[in-house]
């Protein structure tokens, strides 16, 4: 049986994409060793392989990205494996030496096109930094996928590499917890759901804008968590919206698929900061699909392309908020069940896991 050790930068608690590919490994007789990172708030986690929580001295800035690659060199070092899995840019560096002097295969999935993300585009010098790491080591790694078509082309073509395509899509029918009411206090409202990182150009501040002017039978959950998450709340007590926008924070992936489930519409608004977010095809959207309930999304070729070969929603024509509420209110969420359902058929872990373990199984 071959051990597979997989490693990525968060806490392991809610990266589903993560989850899957181990689960799918693990049930296809590879042993399977999942390194992440523990925080002061992480959330327990019970899973069918073996997993292990390194906690760091730094959590922001350079020593932190240092500390934990030297951490991970050594711990793979001296750990047995027979094929690396290295998530995003942030962990290739400790992953790539240590397969290289252990002359162990190394896998490499690119969850974004991390060197054009809205952290690092207005950092210039320490993009620069990300830069010369993956123009170094990018090339020279033989087994790599990504989660849609155009960031795949485009390292294809910066660096002549062999990038597949794996999408990032649930599992169908997945197993989920019930919401309990006095968590979450669901009335009669219309529920409009955002769901994912809290972060910088995720457009969570247009769907805060255009709630005003929206009819009081309009209720906005927002859940997760980022590093705007405070902003946020600010946000909506200045413009005194607390009565129709509810901040849920971060809760479990299984929990949250009973919660999207209620809503009547799904928002991915990202902002076009930057290759990484002009190539988003973000999870929450294929949550929506899996929930069935339709989806407005921004004007960015993946999104939108899914939106509308799939007729499961709408692109955003105008990004005004009182335009963003007249587009809300023309939803008749019942017309899309049909399409819903047969998107859910079709962009489902079932069909991805097959493309995985090709790569796997051939190394």
């Amino acid at each position: 049986m071959k051990k597979v050790v997989i490693s990525v930068i968060n806490d392991l608690a809610t990266d589903q994409r993560v989850e899957k590919v181990s689960n799918t490994l693990f049930q296809n007789n590879y042993e399977v060793l999942l390194i992440g990172r523990k925080l002061p708030n992480s959330l327990p986690i019970n899973r069918n392989y073996k997993t292990h929580r390194m906690k760091l001295i730094f959590n922001s800035g350079k020593l932190f990205y240092l500390e934990y690659n030297f951490r991970l060199f050594f711990f793979l070092l001296f750990t047995k494996k027979d094929i690396l899995l290295s998530n995003d840019l942030d962990t290739l560096l400790g992953n790539y030496y240590a397969g290289k002097l252990t002359n162990t295969p190394l896998v490499y999935d690119s969850h974004e096109l991390f060197t054009e993300v809205p952290e690092l585009i207005h950092r210039p010098k320490t993009q620069a930094i990300w830069e010369r790491l993956e123009n170094k080591l990018l090339p020279k790694i033989k087994h790599c996928y990504t989660v849609c078509d155009s960031i795949a082309t485009f390292y294809n073509k910066k660096y002549s590499t062999n990038f597949k395509v794996i999408k990032n899509v649930p599992v169908l029918n997945p197993n989920f917890e019930e919401y309990s009411e006095k968590d979450i206090p669901f009335s009669s409202k219309k529920v409009l759901i955002y769901q994912g990182a809290v972060n910088v150009g995720r457009g969570i501040e247009l769907m805060i804008d255009s709630m005003k002017f929206l009819p009081e039978d309009y209720q906005l959950l927002i859940v997760g968590d980022g590093d705007i998450f405070d902003a946020i709340k600010e946000r909506v007590s200045e413009k005194k919206l607390e009565n129709k926008i509810l901040i849920l924070g971060r809760i479990s992936p299984k929990k949250l698929k009973s919660i999207t489930k209620k809503a009547h519409l799904g928002f991915s608004l990202e902002e076009e900061l930057g290759l990484s977010y002009k190539f988003a095809l973000p999870n929450k959207l294929f949550d929506y699909i899996h929930a069935e309930i339709p989806a407005l999304v921004s004007n960015l070729p993946e999104m939108s392309n899914i939106v509308t070969k799939y007729q499961i929603g709408k692109v955003v024509k105008n990004r005004d908020p009182k335009a963003i509420a007249e587009q809300i209110m023309s939803f008749e969420t019942k017309s899309y069940s049909k399409q819903l359902k047969n998107a859910k058929q079709d962009l489902n872990w079932n069909h991805e896991s097959t493309k995985l373990l090709t790569i796997f199984n051939e190394i």
